[in-house]
């Protein structure tokens, strides 16, 4: 990835074009200190059910306003994470690596983070190490418009309503899913980690455009 560090926004349980950008890094940067965007990956994620892919939303307070996206309160009123957690448990509770893996991430989940980018990050620094993944993390202090040389600006760019082919960071390889007789590409990153476990990592190298590889 032309050997710089990718700048990105903090998301919930991210996709695999998220997480091919992370693969291919010995170090990311999180950005804490811009405008939370509605609507984005920052607090949803995709998962393959047995009747279809299935968006589960964390809510939040204030989202509709101008609010630091490291500030943006989880509505606690709202009863997400049972609901959240049975999701993931009936789509890949008979997956391979569900029993190696799933207790981890619900005892993340329960602890009822007052804020979302706590919750996003903590979810994000136990799947990297679930994973094997040593990756630093660095956290921005302040928000900069203009990034440095040895920076890629990936803020946004990884967004529901942008198609991935238009990125050309994530290319589709596919592995055993649970449910579905055609392959779904660049669901959560959950769906490859309870499908395939530590053999996620080379299925993300496997998933990396050659435009990446090669720059």
């Amino acid at each position: 990835m032309n050997n710089k560090i990718p700048l990105l926004d903090l998301q919930y349980f991210p996709s695999l074009e998220y997480f091919v950008c992370i693969s291919n890094s010995t170090k990311i940067v999180i950005e804490a200190n811009e405008n939370y965007e509605k609507q984005s990956y920052r607090n949803r994620c995709y998962i393959l059910g047995s009747n279809k892919v299935q968006a589960l939303t964390v809510p939040v307070l204030n989202g509709n306003s101008k609010v630091i996206v490291k500030d943006i309160r989880i509505d606690g009123s709202q009863k997400w994470l049972n609901v959240h957690w049975r999701s993931i448990a009936s789509a890949y509770g008979k997956s391979p690596y569900f029993l190696f893996f799933g207790d981890y991430l619900k005892e993340i989940l329960l602890k009822k983070h007052i804020f979302l980018f706590d919750l996003n990050l903590e979810l994000l620094d136990k799947i990297l190490v679930l994973l094997g993944m040593k990756v630093e993390i660095e956290v921005t202090t302040q928000y900069n418009k203009d990034v440095e040389n040895n920076v890629l600006d990936l803020r946004s760019v990884i967004h529901p309503k942008r198609n991935y082919n238009m990125n050309n960071l994530y290319k589709t390889y596919s592995y055993n899913q649970i449910f579905g007789r055609e392959f779904v590409s660049n669901l959560s990153i959950l769906d490859l980690v309870f499908c395939e476990g530590r053999n996620a990592v080379k299925i993300l190298e496997k998933s990396t455009q050659e435009l990446i590889s090669k720059a």
